[in-house]
Order: C-alpha cells, then structure tokens, then sequence
C-alpha cells in the first residue's frame, strides 16, 4: 500500500519512511506543505503521514484543503505542538489520528495500520477472505490457519486487495500501490506477479473482471 510522509525535518522524514517501507509499503516523501497539497488531491494513498509545521503551507491548511475537495484519506497527524487545544483542532480539521513528538516509530505503525483498518471499514486488526487470513501486524498471510510464504511484493499486492474487499481495483492503482507511482511496470509485469500470488492461494480469491481491474469478494471480519 502507497503512504505520503509529510515531513519538512529530513531525519524524521527518513526515518519515518525507512519504518514503514520495511513494514512493507510504499512511501513518497514530501517537505513542503503546497506540493505535499497538491500530491495528496491529485494522487492515490492508502494513508498520510502529515506534520503540521511546514514550510510554504502549515500541516492544518493542507489537510482543511484536503477536506474541503472531498479527500477522504486516512490521514495521521505528527507535530510537536502538544496541547490538547491544538490536538482537538487538528481533529477537528479532519484528521483521523494525533501523534505528538517525540514518538517511537511502533506506534506510528500501529497507529497507522488503524487508520488504514477502519477506513477500510474493518473492525478488528485482521482480515479474512474466504480461507485466507492476512495479519498487517506480523506481516504474515495463512490459508485455513497454514503459513504462506510470500515475497514482499506478492504480500504488498494481497494486502491493497483484501484491504479494499469488495471493490473493484483497477490495473494502475494496483501499480500504484505495489511498486510506486514512479516506478515504471507495466500490465505484463503486474500480471505476473499476480499469477505468482493466485498459485500460492485459492484461484477463486482474486476475481479478474476484464476492462475494469481485480476484486477480493470474501467479507471481511
């Protein structure tokens, strides 16, 4: 899945993404808050790391934009302005988590993970489709309570697709959100990686509905 970090602070920023690209997404990095505006409306993410003390635009004016043109992203909030008043306007705004500095990067993650998870409309920490089984936290899918080893790649595909259960994905968000917006891979490439998965798993999992892109249809619990 495809993250923002919106982190003017370079060590932080790098930090931040170093974190979550091991816990296997994939992460754009942005320092100023007018391009971090205009690459969250016009691009896709699974969520938004988003500082508040920006340069160019502050962290608050860019998530009200956000909102005010109907950008429904998870978006998690890190600054070091740690009043309640600042925290509940943050909130307020639209954000969907709080996390004052300093902070320890596990709690970002699972921070993270729940925002993407109740975005997702999904209770518990989780996710099942028919058989399959897919743990954000340990990183590790099973199928009728047997491990599956999958490659980073393989598992970044499986969990874009059980995490949007029930929606059609199309090709290039796919792209998107497995190898990265500027990462040139086509269909080909895409197509084989997804053969990889559907051997490993129940063929029935993953749905291909021509011309319009991939479905997970299993319910989640």
């Amino acid at each position: 899945m495809r993250v923002l970090v919106v982190e003017d602070d370079p060590r932080i920023a790098g930090d931040v993404a170093a974190a979550l690209q091991a816990a296997g997404y994939v992460v754009d990095v942005e320092t100023n808050g007018e391009e971090a505006w205009f690459r969250g409306d016009t691009e896709d993410y699974a969520a938004i790391v988003l500082d508040l003390g920006l340069p160019g635009m502050d962290g608050l004016s860019v998530l009200k934009r956000w909102r005010h043109g109907g950008r429904s992203v998870p978006v998690l909030v890190l600054t070091a302005r740690g009043s309640w008043s600042e925290r509940v306007e943050g909130i307020d705004a639209g954000a969907d988590d709080y996390l004052p500095k300093p902070f320890r990067v596990e709690e970002l993650l699972a921070r993270l993970r729940a925002i993407i998870r109740r975005s997702a409309g999904q209770a518990g920490p989780v996710f099942h489709a028919g058989a399959v089984c897919l743990d954000p936290r340990l990183m590790k899918v099973a199928v009728d309570g047997v491990p599956v080893a999958l490659s980073a790649l393989e598992y970044r595909l499986l969990a874009f697709l059980m995490v949007n259960s029930g929606r059609v994905v199309s090709q290039q968000e796919l792209i998107d959100h497995v190898y990265g917006h500027d990462n040139a891979q086509d269909a080909n490439t895409l197509e084989v990686l997804l053969g990889r998965v559907r051997r490993k798993l129940p063929r029935s999992l993953i749905e291909t509905r021509r011309g319009f892109g991939y479905l997970v249809a299993g319910r989640r619990e």
